[in-house]
């Protein structure tokens, strides 16, 4: 199977607030637009299935990016947002200043976010739903899935054999698109990240 994962387009609070799962967050008109030009780059792919984050801003993505394949986008559970807890909504500037995010700097693996997640419990479900993607589909099916930067950044540091320490020095930009190779032959392989277009 070929996953190509997208990360969401940007929304107004994109680079500015950690907006994890909260609602009521749509795309902004220059996320909007530019999430058309990444559907127009895969319009005349063979795709079998795009799948979304449940999370506003990627459903919208989705959509965009499905509307000229003419396929549906299924919302899969597996691939929402980070819960990030007491940090949900918090501005990044209050964010950097705290002596816990050095914390989830120095250790990504061990640190969990004030009463969410941890970077390895998200990792964990990330590629359990890569694996239910892999029974569902054949090793030639390309999908689409759109999610989130850090969930992006898990799924391909479990390809490359890496724990979550690495997560911070692989960069998924808005729109970033990230494809995961997967095979019984090979296991997975990272064969593009953070692409503008494929």
């Amino acid at each position: 199977m070929r996953l190509v994962l997208i990360r969401h387009a940007v929304t107004a609070e994109t680079g500015k607030k950690l907006s994890g799962r909260l609602p009521g967050i749509p795309l902004s008109p220059e996320g909007i637009d530019a999430a058309w030009s990444v559907a127009a780059s895969l319009a005349n792919m063979d795709i079998a299935a795009v799948y979304t984050s449940p999370i506003q801003r990627c459903r919208e993505t989705a959509a965009i990016i499905a509307a000229p394949l003419q396929v549906k986008p299924r919302t899969v559970q597996g691939l929402v947002e980070v819960e990030y807890g007491a940090w949900s909504g918090r501005s990044l500037k209050s964010l950097y200043r705290l002596r816990l995010w050095k914390g989830l700097m120095a250790d990504p693996t061990g640190f969990r976010f004030p009463q969410g997640e941890t970077l390895e419990e998200v990792r964990a479900r990330a590629v359990r739903t890569v694996r239910r993607l892999e029974r569902t589909h054949s090793e030639e099916d390309t999908v689409v899935a759109v999610s989130h930067g850090d969930v992006i950044r898990s799924i391909a540091a479990h390809a490359l054999t890496q724990s979550v320490d690495v997560i911070h020095r692989l960069h998924v930009a808005p729109l970033g698109i990230t494809v995961v190779e997967t095979s019984d032959k090979s296991g997975p392989r990272v064969t593009i990240l953070n692409a503008p277009r494929l």
